[in-house]
């Protein structure tokens, strides 16, 4: 299968990315290179793109797509939180731009053997971003307990029937190991009200989100990285952020606006005494949202909210 995916935001990342001909930049989530394609065709001779991807598939589709651009894009498999390590492997201290697009590309949800889709019946229960990792859907929804599952589906999937849900998930693994999406999509039927179901879209939705969350460790690994990204800018640069999910959106609206007011002196002292410097600036006070063309073109953008930051 082709890896397709519509790149949310295009023009108002590349807007806010500010690209200079001659900087270099890095696309923490390169998927089908999408943006990277628009950040290259800005790129000067000395310009150059760092592209990260943690999915064996998307590095060979990105490699193809940027092959008019292979001079100056160097393409890295590895987890954007090791995005510094990976810099100074490359003899690279600072940069000009970063890019992260949250979440989970189309062709994973349309692609039925990654395990993604509640839609796919048969397709097996992996969800893994990175298929070297051992962690799977299937190990979570037969191994964890139901407290652990109870509280994934609750703070991952903000499901108010995550007790209930957690409870079927158990009661049905003690049958038969849940081995595809048809079954657990089902278990999930089972566990929410008829009426519920009727006006309240998928049942299974929020469930295999949070799963999917867990199994990549997504909400960890951004709230572990963005310090560090912002710490690789140069004086400027700017650090954009797509993210679907309120969970991440507010976990980089807190640390944005973190580093661009540090002090944790109390409001009544007249000057700050605790030493912390502002990082920059907070460029997109609302997080930037699709507009309505973009909507009726792309019904997957319908979450997607972009902020922004700028270094000092």
């Amino acid at each position: 299968m082709e890896f397709k995916h519509i790149s949310v935001l295009l023009n108002e990342t590349i807007e806010g990315l500010q690209i200079k001909p001659n900087g270099i930049y890095v696309d923490g989530t390169l998927g089908g290179a999408g943006h990277s394609y628009e950040i290259c065709k800005r790129l000067g001779e000395e310009g150059r793109l760092i592209g990260i991807d943690q999915d064996e598939d998307a590095i060979l589709a990105a490699t193809k797509r940027l092959e008019p651009f292979a001079e100056k894009v160097t393409i890295v498999r590895s987890n954007y939180c090791d995005m510094a390590a990976q810099l100074k492997r490359l003899g690279i201290e600072k940069v000009d731009g970063i890019l992260l697009d949250i979440g989970v590309s189309s062709y994973q949800l349309d692609t039925p053997e990654r395990g993604f889709s509640y839609m796919a019946q048969d397709a097996p229960l992996d969800m893994r971003m990175d298929n070297r990792q051992s962690l799977t859907a299937e190990k979570i929804v037969n191994e964890y307990s139901e407290m652990e599952l109870f509280q994934i589906i609750k703070d991952y999937g903000e499901d108010r029937f995550a007790k209930n849900i957690a409870k079927h998930i158990v009661k049905a693994r003690q049958e038969e190991r849940i081995t595809t999406a048809g079954q657990l999509s089902d278990i999930i039927r089972g566990a929410i009200p008829m009426k519920v179901q009727v006006t309240g879209g998928h049942p299974a939705k929020r469930t295999f989100q949070a799963i999917r969350i867990e199994c990549n460790k997504e909400l960890e690994v951004l709230k572990d990285s963005l310090d560090e990204m912002i710490s690789l800018l140069n004086p400027g640069g700017r650090l954009c952020v797509i993210t679907f999910h309120s969970l991440e959106d507010r976990i980089v609206k807190n640390i944005f606006k973190k580093n661009e007011d540090p002090c944790t002196c109390p409001k009544e002292f007249p000057v700050c005494v605790c030493g912390k410097v502002s990082q920059g600036k907070v460029v997109t006070r609302k997080p930037i949202l699709p507009s309505e063309e973009e909507l009726e073109e792309n019904a997957r953008s319908r979450s997607a909210k972009l902020r922004v930051f700028e270094k000092k």
